[in-house]
């Protein structure tokens, strides 16, 4: 099963390689290997990484880093079955901090959907995700794009397994899903009662789609352990702290600065090289040394301002198209849609949909477009 065969989408969220995210993912999978016998040098080796760094609560580092301290811990075990399971359960709700704060003390499932997806960043994903909604299902696939193939088992099912231990933390009890698929052949007979358990149902293997199926029902039922006015202060630490991860510094800051200033003509990279006074190749290579490029620089900042017009400007998306500096709306749409996982419209739909009271934006990135031409 496509994406597209599974249904209308309500939301997505896409890995954004260059967001440090919390040191937590790494240190639990530091925890892992030492559970099944390996060193801290062997699980840390090649990545730079010391243990008090992880340990440090204010800690941040890239995907890039997580990734290479599970290759360590899969290659050396030799990646056995219900590896990943293992992993996932390791993710307690406690484990994503303020995030997991603000998913937890929302309203109804729906609501953390929403949360979930808005600040998809600060959780510990390394898949691909989007909730599609048909035949009164929730159906929620995962895709390990730009995982290693070796690492792609482990991944997906760490993945499947910390949110349905979240789902668990969510409703305070354990809840069996509708339906579990993965694309994954079938694991050792042995292994099999571990997903049972896990997940309340048998997996289905060799699926066309890895899916988490949900009973739709559940998206409106109230949460235990929901509270309005912690949601609303936690949303906004959530985004203060995201704000704080995106800013960069070095020669991305100076081009990200430029392009918010001049964002309804933004000016290509031969632009900005002879703005700064060095060669095009010169300011390419700058921006791969610090893990990104132009062309990521500039999706970051149309989407995280779409965003924001979008949901706090509310203006109409003919105008937002224009200020990020689009021709077409259309292609405007379909950046957004590439982004978040469904049309900006709809986006906002959702948005107006979410029944708890939110605090106001950030208004970080919009004071940069005040401050040039796009306002």
């Amino acid at each position: 099963m496509t994406a597209a065969q599974a249904g209308p989408i309500l939301g997505g969220v896409v890995v954004h390689w260059s967001t440090p995210r919390s040191a937590m993912g790494a240190l639990l999978m530091l925890g892992l290997g030492r559970d099944h016998g390996l060193t801290t040098e062997q699980c840390l080796a090649g990545t730079g990484l010391a243990e008090r760094q992880l340990a440090d609560p204010d800690a941040a580092l890239g995907v890039t880093d997580e990734l290479a301290v599970i290759a360590n811990v899969v290659r050396e075990l030799g990646d056995p079955p219900g590896l990943g399971l293992e992993a996932g359960e390791l993710f307690r709700s406690t484990s994503y901090g303020l995030w997991g704060f603000a998913l937890i003390s929302s309203p109804t499932l729906r609501s953390t959907i929403r949360v979930g997806f808005q600040f998809g960043e600060l959780s510990f994903s390394l898949s691909e995700t989007s909730v599609h909604d048909a035949d009164g299902e929730l159906r929620l696939l995962l895709e390990p794009l730009g995982i290693p193939p070796d690492l792609r088992r482990f991944t997906v099912e760490r993945d499947a397994a910390a949110i349905q231990t979240l789902h668990r933390d969510l409703l305070a009890a354990p809840r069996a899903l509708r339906r579990v698929e993965f694309t994954r052949p079938a694991p050792p007979a042995d292994v099999l009662p571990r997903y049972a358990s896990l997940f309340g149902v048998p997996p289905i293997f060799d699926a066309d789609a890895t899916m988490l199926v949900f009973d739709a029902a559940e998206v409106d039922v109230p949460l235990p352990q929901a509270n309005g006015q912690t949601a609303a202060v936690v949303l906004g630490h959530c985004r203060d702290l995201l704000d704080e991860r995106r800013a960069r510094s070095g020669m991305s800051r100076l081009v990200r600065d430029l392009l918010i200033e001049r964002l309804p003509a933004p000016p290509d990279a031969a632009d900005l090289a002879r703005e700064l006074h060095i060669g095009e190749r010169t300011l390419r290579l700058k921006l791969a040394d610090e893990g990104t490029s132009y062309r990521a620089l500039l999706d970051e900042v149309r989407e995280h301002l779409a965003e924001e017009l979008l949901v706090s400007q509310r203006l109409p998306v003919a105008e937002i198209a224009h200020r990020l500096g689009y021709v077409e709306v259309s292609s405007f749409s379909q950046a957004f849609r590439r982004w978040k996982g469904m049309g900006p419209r709809a986006f906002r739909d959702l948005d107006r949909r979410v029944d708890h009271k939110r605090p106001p934006a950030s208004t970080r990135g919009l004071s940069g477009i005040e401050r040039g031409r796009a306002l």
